[in-house]
């Protein structure tokens, strides 16, 4: 996809390969948006599974007593099923809007500044995710051998695997496996939203410029409020 754009906006190699250099200033730029994009995708969405997660505890310490029963009633079950998904959906909503503005953005701002972004995006994003399926399974996989091999469960060391697999989970459970999504998103939506910039560039680039600034600011309205919307307020009750 990201060729089939570099092939568009060349008009097949013969035009513009220059751009596709770190010494075109938009280009590099595009760059260091996508690793930057991709960093602050793994730290949101791994602020809405903790603050999901924070809730659902706070639920269970407030309301579910196991001392005279087996276990949890169906009701309050729902409940903390509902309050995972209500933060889940919370926090996706987030992130979805700001990466498709930022995508509009990058796409009206510079043709070639977008390129660098693809290319970034799909880097960043693979090594970001290999990284973080690997730590957070190497997290769940210490508590395990302390449970099982080592046979200290209910030991400070256990409680401290306990406390690293709360990173180890939402790293390979959430943030790791979203980021596939993320750049196929971003790369098909984005071979529309080029064709369109460029198209409207040369009737009224002052439009696009315009367009491009406006996608910017709620892109990152939305990305502040990713994580300053979804912070956990210890006097809030769930």
């Amino acid at each position: 996809m990201t060729f089939s754009i570099i092939m568009a906006l060349t008009h097949g190699l013969t035009d513009n390969v220059d751009k596709l250099s770190l010494l075109h200033a938009p280009f590099m730029l595009g760059l260091i948006c996508g690793g930057a994009v991709i960093f602050w995708f793994a730290g949101a969405s791994t602020q809405a599974v903790s603050t999901g997660a924070y809730r659902a505890v706070e639920f269970i310490k407030r309301n579910i007593k196991l001392e005279s029963a087996e276990k949890a009633s169906v009701s309050d079950s729902k409940k903390v099923v509902e309050i995972c998904t209500k933060y889940a959906q919370k926090g996706m909503f987030n992130i979805f809007l700001a990466v498709f503005f930022a995508t509009l953005s990058f796409a009206f701002m510079e043709p070639f500044l977008f390129i660098g972004y693809l290319f970034s995006i799909a880097i960043f994003g693979l090594y970001e995710a290999i990284f973080m399926a690997n730590a957070g399974a190497a997290w769940d996989n210490a508590k395990k051998i302390v449970e099982v091999d080592m046979n200290e469960k209910g030991t400070p060391l256990h409680d401290a695997t306990v406390i690293g697999d709360t990173v180890g989970d939402p790293f390979k459970d959430t943030s790791s496996v979203a980021m596939n999504p993320i750049i196929k998103f971003t790369t098909l939506f984005g071979l529309l939203a080029v064709e369109l910039a460029v198209t409207l560039t040369s009737s009224n680039a002052m439009l696009t410029h315009v367009l491009a600034v406006a996608f910017f600011l709620v892109s990152a309205f939305f990305v502040h409020r990713s994580f300053y919307g979804m912070r956990i307020d210890t006097k809030e009750n769930a």
